[in-house]
Parts: C-alpha cells; structure tokens; sequence
C-alpha cells in the first residue's frame, strides 16, 4: 500500500509539474511574442515623427548639411515642390557684391519675398551661405548657376550669379535681379535657421525673427 500510494503521489507530483512547467513555458511564450508584437506595432508610429514626401510637399521643414560644401559650391535641396539652393560663396564673391549695386533694380532687396534677415547685401543670415528658392521671379523657370566672373553668358563685367534661360534674366550671387530684364524682383529667400554650424532648418525661422 505505501509503495502504491508512493507511487501514485511521485506520478500526480510528475503530471503536476509537467502541467505548471507547460503553462509557464506557454505565458512566457505569450508574453515574448506579445512584447515584439509590440515592438513592430511601434515601429510605424515612431516613423510618424518624421515628415512624409506628402508633408514636406505641403511645407514641413527640411533639414539640410551644409558642412560638406565647398567654397564657390551649390547644393540643391527641395522644399514645398520647390528647389531650394545652398551656395557657399568665397571671400572674392562676397566682395564683389557691393560693385553691383547700379546695374541692380532692387540692391536693397526692398520688394522682395524673405525674411527680414535677408533685407542687405548677402541677404542672408550668414554671409558665407545664401539659401535661395532656385525659381527665376519671372515666369517660374529655373535659372543656371553661373559662379565664375566674366561668365560668357551673364557678361564679361559679372562676377558670377545666375543666369534664366527661359526669357534672359539675370541675378547677382545674392538673387538680386539685373536691371533692365523681365524678372520683376529678386529671387526669394525662404525662411530659415541654423540648428548649428553646420545644419540648417529651411522653412521655419529661429525665435525672434520676423517674417
């Protein structure tokens, strides 16, 4: 009888812990593939936080590396549709744009689309980097970037600038608009603002600037 009843226990103790040692094996199971079932439904709405082809076409800010380009180099990013221009200009571009300001229909930038940083000579928030809307004012086409003085087609009295193939337009390295062509206004300078010095945000401005 003892050995019976020895046995009958030793058996009903083995199904037992089978049985617990199957239901933990099982809620473990549960819980692993419940928590990378939680993982992958997480990865769709981290993606959310950043802007869609659809939202940046509609205006979501666009961030853009300025620190790999080179002096008399332009970049081009795109930002609501629209190419927007990075050029980095020398120290002898710069200077020259002070020589321009007679045979320019608006040196001062008086009617132009920009922010208020953008209202002197560089229109820009750092003199080195002009940030332009790559579109001629005229009819919406998209004028070469013509960087070399003495340029064939902007003149042998240019410094540089850009040059409208549509209709004969030309802008100086800051999209300033030549006199005496179709182009009504400068070029327009989007908003924008440094993240830091080498990072810029186009289409939001830093706290503090207007409009």
């Amino acid at each position: 009888m003892y050995e019976e009843y020895s046995l009958g226990v030793s058996k009903r103790m083995t199904v037992d812990s089978t049985d617990i040692e199957r239901r933990q094996f099982l809620t473990g199971t549960a819980a692993v593939l419940g928590g990378l079932g939680a993982g992958v439904a997480a990865i769709p709405f981290v993606s959310t936080f950043q802007p869609s082809e659809r939202a940046k076409a509609i205006g979501a800010p666009v961030e853009a590396n300025i620190d790999q380009i080179e002096p008399g180099q332009r970049v081009t990013y795109k930002w609501r549709g629209k190419p927007v221009w990075i050029i980095r200009r020398t120290e002898e571009q710069l200077a020259a744009l002070e020589q321009l300001r007679e045979i320019l229909a608006d040196p001062e930038s008086a009617s132009s689309v920009q922010p208020e940083f953008a209202e002197n000579s560089w229109r820009s928030l750092n003199r080195e980097y002009l940030v332009l809307v790559g579109i001629c004012t005229h009819l919406g086409c998209s004028p070469s970037f013509r960087p070399l003085a003495g340029d064939v087609v902007m003149g042998s009295d240019s410094v540089g600038g850009f040059y409208c193939p549509c209709h004969g337009s030309k802008f100086d390295l800051s999209g300033r608009v030549y006199a005496g062509v179709p182009a009504p206004t400068n070029m327009d300078v989007p908003p924008y603002k440094f993240l830091n010095e080498s990072r810029i945000l186009i289409g939001e401005l830093a706290e503090g600037e207007g409009a």
